[in-house]
């Protein structure tokens, strides 16, 4: 697949080949799902608790003699029929995380770069950095690429400090490193820029690791 390389000015400079093993695999909506549901059950807290009745503080003797009330039995107050008693199969502290297969992980990176690799939010940039770490260079670069406010993610070739300052105070941007890429930052971005040797390294890291 080839596609058009555009400068920070927003110029056509050149044109790259990128690998169709990547950016025109056929698309598994299936592995989609499953890891963008996977990233989302992984960020889950799962924290939410309630107290059970052996929980809740109170008395533990019985309210009123077992007979000769005329009232129904009961046992003691924390009961979960009493209003201020333990909650019967309420939530309790849990780990929603689990592992999602490799290869179905790395069909779902293939299949969303695919997507996005055929729509015109896609862009492949030259290298940049934003030298002085300043919000408005980077605005600068953005704006030259691609609409201003929209949804955009960024991937970047290695960590960068400076570029990554800059970006902070820019609310429509995200960024991520070739290799570390989330699917639901990906599938729900509205434009993609690649940086060019970002673009590269996804065409080797993608095919090696698929036979490893």
């Amino acid at each position: 697949m080839d596609k058009k390389v555009y400068s920070v000015a927003g110029k056509e400079v050149k044109t790259i080949t990128l690998n169709d093993e990547v950016f025109a695999h056929e698309i598994s909506e299936g592995s989609i799902y499953n890891a963008i549901k996977n990233e989302l059950a992984n960020l889950r807290v799962g924290t939410a608790s309630t107290k059970t009745r052996t929980e809740v503080n109170g008395a533990k003797t019985k309210p009123w003699a077992q007979k000769g009330t005329g009232r129904a039995r009961s046992g003691r107050r924390q009961s979960p029929v009493w209003v201020g008693g333990g909650i019967a199969f309420g939530p309790r502290p849990r780990d929603y995380s689990y592992v999602l297969p490799r290869k179905v992980k790395q069909l779902a990176m293939k299949s969303i770069l695919s997507l996005k690799a055929a729509t015109e939010g896609f862009k492949v940039v030259e290298n940049f950095t934003v030298a002085t770490g300043k919000t408005k260079d980077l605005m600068k670069i953005l704006t030259a690429v691609v609409k201003a406010d929209e949804k955009t993610v960024l991937i970047l070739k290695d960590d960068d400090a400076d570029l990554k300052r800059a970006a902070r105070n820019i609310p429509w941007l995200s960024f991520l490193t070739y290799n570390r890429l989330r699917a639901h930052d990906l599938f729900y971005t509205k434009n993609l820029i690649i940086m060019e040797d970002a673009a590269k390294n996804l065409g080797e890291f993608y095919t090696v690791k698929e036979g490893a």
